[in-house]
This record gives C-alpha cells, structure tokens and sequence, in this order.
C-alpha cells in the first residue's frame, strides 16, 4: 500500500498539473479554430450573396435586401446579418439581428482613411469575438465591392455557445484519456517495481547469508561490494563500543586496547600542537598554532597517548626539551610527547617555503596561483623528508608500529618509513584537495610523490573525489595494478588501501567547555570592538592565506553594505586573520591587499563611531577565537579550494545556544556534511551579500532547526570516528599483513627442504 501510494499519489498530482495545462492549450487552440472558421464563412456568405445585395443597393431596394439577409442567416448558429453603407449608415437587417450593434462603431474597424489620392477610405475584413449579456458571440464586417467601388460592408454575428459546448465535451475526453493513461502507468510502475524489489531481495538476502559471488547478477556486483564493506564497517564499529554509543575519547581508547593492544601512536606532522614562544619581559608563553591539523588530531593524541614527532620552530622551543628534543604536553596533563626536529634556515626555506607552500600548496589548489618548482627545493624536501622518517624510526618500541604520517609535506617521509620499518602500518592522511591528473602533472616529481605516498598502508583523503584523482594520477604515471573494486594500488606486491575518511573535530569542544556563556562572550568582544548592544556581528576566522577568499570576502561584506543600506551603522565584520608564511610574496602582497581593500571599505561606509570591517592581523588562542565565534550572529566561510574546512565545524560546536548562522563556500568539503548552513559561491559576491542579509534576518526559530541538526552531525561524526575509522581500517590491514608474515616464516623452511 505505501508502494502504491508512493507512486500514484506523485502521478495524480502531475496528472492535475497535466489536465490543467491541456485544458488551457485545448481552450486556446480551439478558440482560434472556431474564430478563423466563423470569419470564413462570413465571407464566403457575403462573397454568395454579393451580386443580389449589389443589385438591390443600387435600386436602394431594403425589402429585397433583407430578403437576401434572412436568406443567407437561416444557418442556427448565424444570429443575424445587417448591411451598412458606405458612410456606416444602417440600411438593411436581417430577422433577429441582435439590436445594439452600431454600424458607424463596427466601421471604425472596417475602414480606415486613404493613403493615396483619389482614395477616401481602405476597406478590409474584420472579426472579433465579443461578450454580451446574452453570451460569447463572433463580428465579422465584410467590405462590399463591385468593380472598385465599395457600397459598404455587411455586419455577420454568429453564436459561439455551440463551440463552447464542443470544447467541453473535448476537455472531458482528453481528461479523461489523461487520466487513463496516467493511472495505468503508474499502476505498471508499481508492479514493476514491486516485482523489481522482491527480485533485489532475494538476491541481497541471498548474498549477506555468504552466497557465492560468481552466481550474482552482473548488475548486483559493485552495489553487493560496497554494501559489505559497509555491513562490515558497521560491524566492527558496534563491537568496539557499547551499544548505540556514540564516539568518543574513552571509545578512541577502547578501541586501541581492543584491536591494536593498546600500542602508542607515532604522529609526524610538520605543526606542532604547541609552541614555546619568548616573551619580551622574558618569560616564555605556549601557544597553539593557527592550524586545521592540530585542531582535529591533538583531541585524539590525548586520548591514546604517543609521540607527536613535528618541527620546532618556537623561539623557546629548544630551551624546554630534555635532550632527545622532547616535552610532554599539553602542559599540566602531560597525555603524550612532544618529539621536536631542528631545521637550519635553509632548510626550512627550501623544503617548507620552497617546495611545500610555493609548490605543492598551489599545484594542490584551485585558486589561480601559479606553483613554483625549483630543483634545490626539491633537494631539501627530500633531505628533510629522510630527517623526519630518521627522527621517527628512533621514536618507535617495535618493528612494526603505527606511524600516522600527515600532509603534504611528507609526500615521501611514507616510502622511506618503509624501507626502515618494513612491517609498519602507515597511514598517511592528505588533508588538502588533491588535483586532477593534468594538474598534477605540472610538478616535475610526480613520479617520486606518487611513489613515496604508496609506501603507505593506507592513504587516506577527505573526500571520494579525491580519491578517484589519485588513482587516476597513479593510473597515469605509475606503472602498478589498480583494484578499483577494493579502492587500492598494488605494487611490488604490497597493497595501498585509498580511502575517504571526511575530518572533523572534537564535538562538543573542550574549548567551548571552558569559554564563558554566549552573553558574556558576546558583551566582551562588542566591548572590545566598541559595539553598541543592538549591533550584528559577523566574524572570519582564518590564516592569511590566499585559498581562504578573505579579499573575496570583504568584497561580498561591501556589496551586502551596498544593496542593503539598512545595515549600514549596524552590521560589523570581524576578521580574525593570523599572518601566515610571510616569507613568501604571494602571502606578503596578501597582506597588504587585505588591509587596504578592508580601509578602502571602511573609508567609503564609515561614519562616527562606525567601522564595518574590524581587521585583527594577529594569533588568537582557540579560547579567544571561540569567544567571538559565540560572540558572532554569522560566520562567512569563504575558501575558494578547501579539502575540508574545520573552522566552519568549530563555529558549529562553539554554538551551543543553537543559534548564529553558518554561510559556508561550496569550494569546502565541509559544504557537502553541513548541508543546513547557507552554501555560495564565494565568487558571486551578489549571492554571498544575499546570504548575508538573509543570514541576518533569519528567524531565531530556524536558526535553531539549522544549528541543532548541525550540531547533532558533528557530535555524530567527530574526530573520535574519524580516527576511529582509521585505525579500525588499519587494525585489519595489520592483522592481514601479520598473517601473510607468519605464512612467510613458516613456508621459507620448506622451500630449503
């Protein structure tokens, strides 16, 4: 019954849709037809009867001439005829001509004045259909002639109430077959699919009960791969946890308990999750960087424990290790170490600045800046790509660890991890866009890079599309086996498992935990910026980076300004902009860009008092940022590439009254998870201003639906099942890998034999 009402009540309603347009094309075209056929016989009438009418206007014989009016009037759907004369003068009618038709106004339309001497007047046809209180009737004048002279024009008028009944009784029979046909299709669509979805459930159940896959339809193959691997995927996941929990820190370490016997985690990341910094006075602050990475895996370090191996590179950073380089941190719980590696200034410039963030980062991104490739860049990543796999291969209790390798500045630190630690389980995680196969062919190493990440276990990216650019690149330029089915890459006999794993964050935070309630965060910061209480706040939170569409930003901020001038005075952007790799030009004429279009803004809306681009070029603590992101009635993400995008997941978190509104690039990958944020096109800047005027006038209701289900997304998926996922998937490839060892091991002595 549901199947049936499923499909009959959608065609119904098109079948109404469908009926309603009919009638109006049937209406229209009939209507034509019946005007164009009544003018016809008008004038074939008056053409009949022309040399009796001709005859008696000449002898002005009314009598006879009305004679002939009745004669040729006798058809019942002719009403009546009158014939006028050449100065629209009445002079003959027939029996029941309807009285009110006045030749003189039926002449306006007949004649028209000469254009050309010795003509008074031009005579034409006319008809029209006109309504009366007696009902729909059609006027058709005909000019009368006799070689070149006109006499005048004979006034027809015929009923169209027989039309009108024709029509309908067309209507009812095309209704009526619409109707047929569009009940009998969908009674066939739902036997169709009815015998269709016994047909899929035979097979599935067939199938999940452990049928053999040889006999499995073709067109179930890929459908019956993919459901496994879910049904397995959900498998796991429900014996790692309680039942139904959600997950979290304590379930991150239930799991490693469980499935990897609680061994510690190695973590190589170029950022460290915390920095030693000198203060002027000469004491020494620590501060979190600025950065996606540390946000989604320094939750998850301090819920299984490890070693973080990263670059040091805080002015305190050396005077507080011990002398293996190593801190524990976070400072005052002391959950994991800090492992710091020591890079020359040349080295950092050439493998960090140089081939990271001048050639991969840009080759990586869509937004329009040209990568740069230099051979002694290239020459010091490799050299510190080996420096970090060295630094990591001593941190490591066993031969066959788990290494979580993280982005693009180890494109090759996965390889050579394999050529020290054979048996590792490599993950490495990309977390930026990578480029299709033509993209990537720009960059003169393709080869190395694609070799070096395949060095890993599992190569994981934030989306599918990304996946499938990989694999085409490696299909492209490696010679290896693709496993399309499996999603992995084979060569030289070890296997690289491809997999979307989407980041995310710890929801709720531990920051929004420990920030003050959004009233106190929100009288603070319109403190700070000046604010009057009635103000709207709408707040940016991002490196200087080019990618992040902060120009295109502030250019949707003055185009919103400028179609909405109600807001003018009232509404304030802030952009929180932390300066970023400032020893490359592109982010250095980023920063000065930034400032002048944000006091070109300002200068052209300013008034007492009034700023509406708030500028803050400085590091912000995550507590401070996530005081203005409660602060805030929106957020504008804007990015014009992102992988993911976590600061749009940490506005949502830190929003624990469900309300502010999330405007969100589609250019992110978190655009494709918060489906109930505002989603533009950062590049059409009327769009952006209409989802910032529409952001602002948003009812509190909706902005509760709207944040309540985002919310209840992330505390779903957060970045306990993001590594969850991860280390579950590697658990498997861990188990294999040592069964194929102990195969090895123990067919080797026979093979001596």
């Amino acid at each position: 019954m549901r199947l049936l009402v499923r499909f009959v009540l959608p065609v119904l309603g098109i079948l109404g849709i469908l009926v309603g347009a009919s009638s109006f094309l049937v209406s229209t075209t009939f209507r034509r037809w019946t005007e164009k056929d009544m003018a016809l016989r008008a004038e074939l009438a008056a053409n009949g009867a022309r040399e009796g009418l001709v005859h008696y206007w000449r002898d002005s014989d009314r009598a006879a001439m009305e004679r002939v009016l009745a004669q040729i009037t006798r058809d019942e759907r002719m009403v009546g005829a009158a014939a006028c004369g050449y100065d629209c003068e009445l002079i003959a009618v027939s029996p029941g001509f309807p009285p009110g038709f006045d030749c003189a106004t039926v002449g306006k339309s007949v004649r028209e004045p000469g254009d050309a001497p010795g003509i008074v007047w031009k005579w034409k046809i006319w008809s029209e259909t006109i309504q009366v209180a007696g009902g729909r009737f059609h006027v058709t004048a005909v000019p009368i002639f006799d070689r070149g002279q006109a006499f005048g024009f004979v006034t027809f008028v015929q009923d169209l109430s027989y039309a009108d009944r024709r029509q309908s009784t067309v209507l009812k029979y095309a209704a009526a077959g619409l109707a047929f046909f569009a009940v009998t299709a969908s009674l066939l669509t739902v036997l169709v699919a009815r015998f269709s979805w016994r047909e899929w459930n035979v097979e599935m159940r067939r199938l999940l009960r452990g049928g053999p896959s040889h006999s499995m339809r073709p067109e179930f193959q890929p459908i019956m791969r993919d459901l496994r691997e879910l049904v397995s995927q959900i498998a796991v996941e429900a014996h790692t946890g309680p039942r139904g929990s959600a997950w979290t820190a304590e379930r991150l370490r239930q799991t490693l308990r469980q499935k990897l016997h609680g061994e510690r985690i190695t973590i190589l990341a170029n950022r460290q999750p915390y920095m030693h910094q000198k203060n002027p006075e000469g004491g020494v602050s620590v501060l979190h960087p600025a950065s996606g990475l540390v946000t989604a895996l320094e939750p998850v370090m301090r819920a299984c424990s490890g070693v973080w191996v990263a670059h040091g590179n805080g002015s305190a950073d050396r005077d507080v290790v011990d002398e293996r380089a190593h801190v524990q941190v976070p400072p005052g719980e002391e959950s994991y170490t800090l492992r710091r590696v020591w890079l020359s200034p040349e080295e950092e410039r050439g493998y960090y600045y140089g081939f990271s963030n001048e050639g991969l980062w840009p080759l990586c991104h869509l937004a329009h800046t040209r990568p740069l490739f230099r051979d002694e860049d290239w020459a010091y990543y490799q050299s510190v790509n080996a420096k970090f796999a060295d630094a990591v291969r001593s941190e490591v209790d066993s031969d066959d660890p788990i290494i979580l390798v993280q982005d693009y500045h180890y494109a090759l630190a996965p390889r050579m991890l394999r050529d020290r630690l054979p048996r590792a389980t490599i993950l490495t995680f990309w977390h930026i866009p990578w480029p299709n196969s033509e993209r990537f062919g720009i960059c003169p190493w393709h080869d190395e890079i694609l070799e070096g990440l395949l060095g890993s276990s599992i190569l994981g990216f934030h989306t599918q599309q990304h996946c499938n650019n990989f694999l085409d690149a490696v299909d492209r330029f490696l010679e290896a086996r693709i496993d399309r089915e499996r999603h992995a890459i084979i060569q030289g006999g070890r296997a690289t498992l491809i997999r979307p794993y989407p980041i995310s964050i710890d929801c709720p935070s531990r920051w929004a935990k420990l920030v003050a309630p959004v009233a106190e965060c929100r009288a603070s910061v319109f403190a700070e910026l000046g604010l009057p209480p009635d103000a709207l706040l709408g707040v940016g939170v991002d490196r200087l980076d080019y990618t992040k569409g902060i120009e295109e930003r502030l250019l949707a901020v003055e185009k919103f300004l400028e179609r909405f001038p109600q807001y003018q005075g009232r509404f304030t952007f802030a952009q929180l902009a932390a300066p970023s790799r400032t020893a490359i030009e592109r982010y250095r004429d980023l920063n000065t860009n930034v400032e002048q279009l944000a006091a070109r803004i300002n200068g052209r809306f300013e008034r007492a008092g009034y700023h509406p681009i708030v500028l803050l070029r400085r590091h912000h603590e995550p507590l401070d940022v996530f005081r203005y992101y409660r602060a805030a009635d929106l957020c504008y993400v804007s990015s014009l590439h992102d992988g993911m995008n976590l600061v749009a997941k940490e506005f949502v978190s830190a929003r624990d009254d469900d309300r502010g509104v999330l405007i969100l690039s589609m250019f992110t990958g978190a655009a494709m998870e918060l489906t109930e944020s505002l989603v533009v096109n950062p590049y059409d800047l009327r769009q952006a201003s209409e989802a910032l005027a529409a952001a602002l006038s948003m009812p509190a209701g909706e902005q509760e639906d709207r944040m309540r289900s985002m919310r209840l997304y992330l505390t779903e998926f957060n970045v306990y099942r993001w590594a969850g996922r991860m280390l579950l998937d590697a658990a498997r490839v861990r188990s294999r890998d040592a069964m194929s060892h102990r195969l090895v091991n123990h067919l080797r002595p026979i093979g001596r034999m």
